[in-house]
């Protein structure tokens, strides 16, 4: 299991966790609360009722005046209202009197009058000098059908002569209670829903960023040519620079290692020649012998003098990951100013020269690499070219790439040396003097066209050989 799926799994327990303590804590407060809330606008209501009863009741005239009928007409009202969404289309209040031993004197649903209350805690309580209060069912088996009562007591000079109660059915308030936790549970499913898909894109930001880093390391443990992954700021910006660092201290150790055997390696040729050179010349021998001698040292030293810097350079693009510029570089002209460069060599051999590129063709990259590769293929093409030989230069686009062919007529390449040809220090004797080059020049043009992010190849064709190059 992936790091991006444990992280999103240990998020999801947690959300879930997290999102049922809540609602679970919050719906069970709706219930009470909205109860709570009602019983003390009943508290109000009763205070209220008992003021304006007092005076009625204390003369004894409650049943004698229009209370009954005001109360009943109350009972029968349609209030048409819409509360928050939903109809209120009756009064759901009762309110009744007792008097000072309990018994019910005046009940705006008409069948309690004359009715002992006195044990009920609404009215036992009040009388009582407390605050009285109870909550009673309908039907014994129902919860739904529980009643809140409040009562208030009607005063006389401080003395507790009646009481008032307010009673207010729980159903009443049972549809906002479900709306409330309707809308309660569509938010934190939408809340939940959305901390899920938070923490799935974190996740995945997450995997992301680590498969980058992965893949960078697989590919530097394979050999390629690869960017370090790029962060803004934070751990992983740290990670990549300590995991870049690291790939440079181990490459560049067993780079150096690789580079001193094989410049050593290399050398031993030249240097040999030179001391055995050196060594003769020392002994009397003719002009002509001495002059082959000296001859032989000159040239020797300017093979070292090729090879330690065609290294150098090769070392230099083989440790770079990525390009410094990126500009669009003019094919036409970059093969013109080349081939002007090596004007007496081509006029010397009377080489004939076709070229077959459009005048706005562009490269994209770094123009001293680019032509630093592009004339070491000249050169190349241009030694195993005949006399009176043919080098034709082509180019087209081809979709977001260049296609550069570069022919010269010269006799096929042996098969075995074909996967070989840019392999390091590996060449081929030059048909004219049968001396090879360093062997580094193709190596030089691969390790540009990848870091170029394009392809190079070399095969035989009828009449000779073509070099293809593939650039952005």
């Amino acid at each position: 299991m992936s790091l991006g799926i444990r992280i999103f799994l240990v998020y999801v327990l947690f959300i879930g966790l997290t999102g049922y303590f809540v609602l679970n804590t919050v719906m069970e407060e709706i219930r009470p609360g909205v109860r709570q809330s009602t019983e003390e606008t009943l508290v109000d209501t009763a205070n209220l009722m008992a003021e304006i009863l007092r005076d009625d009741f204390k003369a004894g005239t409650l049943n004698q005046n229009r209370w009954p009928q005001l109360l009943k007409a109350y009972g029968e009202r349609q209030p048409a209202a819409t509360i928050w969404g939903l109809p209120k289309n009756q009064v759901s209040h009762r309110i009744y009197v007792t008097d000072a031993k309990g018994i019910v004197v005046l009940d705006s649903s008409g069948v309690a009058v004359g009715e002992d209350y006195s044990r009920w805690n609404d009215v036992y309580l009040t009388l009582r000098g407390h605050y009285g209060a109870r909550s009673t069912r309908s039907v014994a088996d129902d919860p739904a059908s529980s009643v809140m009562h409040v009562g208030a007591p009607i005063r006389d000079n401080g003395r507790i002569i009646g009481v008032v109660t307010v009673a207010k059915p729980n159903s009443s308030l049972q549809p906002y209670i479900d709306r409330t936790e309707r809308r309660l549970l569509a938010y934190g499913a939408g809340l939940v829903a959305l901390g899920l898909l938070l923490g799935g894109l974190l996740s995945w930001w997450l995997s992301a960023a680590l498969r980058r880093l992965t893949s960078y390391a697989q590919a530097v443990s394979q050999g390629r040519r690869v960017e370090v992954p790029h962060y803004r700021g934070g751990e992983f910006e740290q990670l990549a620079g300590a995991v870049e660092h690291m790939r440079t201290q181990l490459e560049g150790k067993a780079y150096v290692e690789r580079y001193v055997h094989t410049l050593t390696h290399e050398l031993k040729s030249p240097l040999a020649a030179i001391r055995g050179a050196a060594e003769l010349l020392q002994s009397d021998m003719p002009a002509a012998q001495h002059q082959r001698f000296v001859s032989n040292i000159d040239s020797e030293s300017v093979r070292m003098q090729q090879l330690i810097e065609r290294l150098l350079n090769l070392a230099q693009i083989e440790q770079r990951q990525g390009l410094e510029e990126k500009i669009a570089v003019p094919l036409a002209a970059l093969m013109e100013e080349l081939l002007e460069a090596r004007g007496g060599w081509i006029e010397s051999r009377q080489l004939r020269i076709e070229r077959h590129i459009a005048a706005d063709l562009m490269l994209t990259g770094e123009a001293f690499l680019l032509r630093q590769a592009l004339g070491n293929l000249l050169e190349n093409a241009l030694d195993f070219t005949p006399v009176n030989g043919l080098l034709r230069i082509s180019a087209e686009r081809m979709g977001s790439c260049v296609e550069i062919r570069l022919f010269n007529q010269a006799e096929a390449i042996p098969d075995y040396a074909l996967p070989r040809l840019s392999e390091r220090f590996y060449s081929l004797p030059r048909p004219d003097s049968g001396r090879k080059s360093t062997g580094l020049g193709l190596n030089f043009v691969e390790e540009v066209v990848q870091l170029h992010g394009g392809a190079f190849s070399i095969g035989n064709v009828e009449g000779g050989v073509e070099v293809v190059l593939r650039l952005p």
